[in-house]
């Protein structure tokens, strides 16, 4: 109890010295929080406006002299957002924000992915980044911390993804790269206007080889973006985006012992199977606008295709074939006068995916006979509502309402052992109240948001392998309890958030020696979360920047028995270390010089629930070098980047509960990388 009144102590005498420091701030900073517009909040405000925890991040962060291999190369420095699994593209990179998401062992869970307001987050909660393409984001937001008032099922936090479209400079831009562990990249993009469309068309293929044995991946994507006015108040964007990757190996975990003797080495059940994975995925999207007046009708229509095979490490059931469709409408009505203290957003989401399973038999690789075959829907209604209103010239409060139904059903398609066809059904209300006070150059806000998220169809995976689901997982749901500020002082940009969360049933993976690489899940009773972010941006002098980001996090189990009796109870939450940091200091000269030195630091964390398998601390530096030559309408820009600058042995994922201690995936040692990027403006 000492603790807990002390870190907040701390955390609040912190706001207050910050609020009176910042009665000096200058016009210039004022302009910059007016000048950063957010969408994340699904109604467009400026960044002095939002009483929420929320980074943005700009094209040149995401794209220059990056590997564009995953998201974490971008999100670095956001503070929360913990990141691990860069290297193994069958798993997908893992993304924890304030916890969610953390217990994911493969694509997204529990945040929110919207790519050029389009979700990517599934109805029932899971998400892939497999089909982002970086090498055409212009920036991505981050809200962090509990959003189901704002987006519904599965919002622990969002990540909004906006790609570039058109715009006064259009032109071409090629690029080509290529570096160790057998990496190789090109892209082809070109943008621009023509005949009154605003368009995108980016092109672009990439391999890895990896670093340890089976992990390998290739793939190529064709995003593709057209805008258009129609008339004097509306406008149409149309998005497509295609994704193959025939190839995404997956080497698998190893235990401590094997990690140190051969780090390279794959494990063996996923050579003998050649575990890993291969996926198509088609995806159309079109968002229409209409602005009255004070009020704003936005329409969103997307649809999806996804052929997904996988290979996992064991025999029996161990090739899974999935034939995905997803598609979804929302209608969303804002309304905020300039003369009303009253601001006002409703609107109503609906998403649906059908999902055709079965499973085979792996025979060392190849399909063997039929084991399993269902199909699985999933249908989720939200209805929602947002208001603001300005208490007085300073004060404001915020107040959302959410209600989702979401329904499960399941046809067995091989009912040679029974029929376990069925239906499941959840729903939920998520409030969400804020009150904030504007400052001369920032903001304070307290707020209350409440989130809740069903298990996905992965998930409810009976363990004894039977079809249907499991009907004793239950939706988590979390109750957060926030208190940020944000402010602006000439050359100085900060942001401070404290928060406390309370989990009910919160979802835990475990593995069976059975079925090694295939995780089942079981909830939690009760959790506890505290944490504090902070992230500092300072521009030194021109060009030459300074941005830091720390984040503390005390999440623990409160009430946890699990299936063999063992209590849990006050262990810490696998997966997320209690510190964590990222420092980077840039320099961008003149004469087109760029350098950029970044260090990410990551505290020491347990690999299991009881907590007796620690993970060891690392801090990974990474460097970024780039010239730049303009002439005549081109710019030239080769690039040099080095990946664990200095050679740190560190894991870059550890799988949570995995059975056999093998909660190992070694990270590469130092490896290099250069690139081309050559631009053609066509001068508008």
């Amino acid at each position: 109890m000492v603790i807990r009144v002390g870190t907040w102590g701390i955390g609040a005498c912190l706001v207050i010295s910050l609020w009176a420091g910042v009665a000096r701030a200058e016009e210039a900073a004022n302009q910059v929080l007016d000048r950063i517009v957010v969408t994340g909040s699904r109604t467009e405000a400026a960044l002095r406006e939002t009483p929420r925890a929320l980074s943005v991040v700009d094209a040149d962060r995401i794209q220059l002299g990056t590997q564009q291999l995953a998201l974490d190369e971008a999100l670095a420095g956001v503070p929360g957002l913990y990141m691990q699994n860069r290297y193994n593209f069958a798993q997908d990179l893992r993304i924890a924000m304030r916890g969610f998401g953390a217990r994911s062992s493969f694509g997204i869970r529990g945040i929110r992915i919207v790519v050029d307001g389009i979700p990517e987050t599934l109805p029932d909660g899971q998400a892939g980044v497999d089909s982002i393409d970086l090498g055409s984001a212009q920036r991505i937001e981050v809200l962090r911390g509990p959003a189901s008032a704002l987006y519904g099922n599965a919002a622990g936090g969002v990540i909004a993804i906006s790609s570039e479209l058109g715009g006064d400079q259009g032109g071409v831009e090629g690029r080509i790269a290529a570096g160790e562990l057998g990496y190789a990249q090109w892209q082809l993009k070109s943008l621009g206007q023509a005949a009154g469309n605003d368009y995108l068309i980016n092109l672009s293929q990439s391999r890895l080889d990896g670093y340890r044995e089976q992990s390998r991946a290739r793939g190529s994507q064709l995003n593709a973006r057209l805008g258009r006015s129609l008339g004097r108040r509306g406008r149409l964007v149309l998005s497509l985006n295609l994704t193959d990757q025939p190839r995404a190996d997956d080497p698998g975990g190893i235990s401590a012992a094997q990690a140190q003797a051969a780090p390279r080495a794959a494990h063996s059940g996923n050579l003998r199977y050649d575990a890993g994975e291969a996926l198509e995925q088609q995806r159309l999207g079109a968002l229409y606008q209409l602005d009255r007046g004070a009020a704003r009708w936005s329409l969103r229509l997307h649809a999806a295709q996804r052929d997904f095979s996988n290979r996992l490490p064991f025999a029996a059931g161990g090739i899974v074939q999935l034939d995905r469709h997803f598609f979804g409408a929302g209608l969303q009505y804002a309304w905020a006068p300039e003369t009303s203290r009253l601001a006002l957003t409703a609107g109503l989401d609906f998403d649906r995916q059908d999902d055709q399973r079965s499973r085979c038999d792996n025979e060392d690789g190849r399909r063997g006979g039929r084991v399993f075959a269902q199909e699985e829907d999933v249908d989720n209604l939200g209805l929602f509502v947002q208001t603001r209103y300005a208490v007085g010239p300073a004060w404001s409060l915020h107040a959302g309402l959410r209600h989702d139904a979401v329904a499960f059903a399941v046809a067995d398609r091989y009912q040679e052992d029974g029929d376990d066809s069925g239906r499941l059904r959840f729903s939920a209300w998520s409030p969400s109240l804020s009150l904030s006070r504007a400052l001369d150059s920032g903001l304070i806000w307290a707020g209350y948001s409440r989130s809740f998220e069903t298990p996905s169809t992965t998930e409810l995976a009976n363990p004894d392998q039977s079809g249907g689901f499991n009907r004793a997982l239950r939706p988590q749901t979390a109750d957060q309890w926030e208190l940020g500020f944000r402010y602006a002082w000439g050359s100085v940009f900060a942001e401070l958030a404290l928060f406390r969360i309370a989990l009910k049933d919160e979802l835990l993976p475990f593995e069976l020696d059975d079925f090694p690489g295939r995780t089942f899940y079981a909830n939690a009773g009760r959790s506890s979360r505290r944490g504090l972010e902070a992230a500092v941006a300072w521009q030194l002098r021109p060009g030459l920047s300074l941005d830091a980001a720390y984040t503390w996090s005390d999440f623990a189990f409160r009430d946890f028995v699990d299936a063999d009796g063992e209590d849990f109870a006050g262990r810490r939450l696998p997966g997320i270390p209690r510190h964590f940091a990222h420092l980077a200091l840039a320099l961008e000269s003149a004469g087109g010089l760029g350098i950029r030195l970044e260090a990410n630091h990551s505290g020491s964390l347990y690999a299991d629930n009881a907590n007796a398998v620690p993970v060891a601390s690392h801090t990974v530096l990474n460097l970024r070098i780039g010239r730049s030559w303009q002439l005549a309408g081109q710019s030239l820009r080769p690039y040099l980047g080095i990946n664990n600058l200095l050679d740190e042995t560190y894991f870059s994922n550890v799988r949570i509960n995995a059975f056999g201690g093998r909660h190992f995936e070694p990270a590469p040692e130092r490896h290099v990388y250069a690139g081309l990027l050559w631009r053609f403006s066509d001068g508008r």
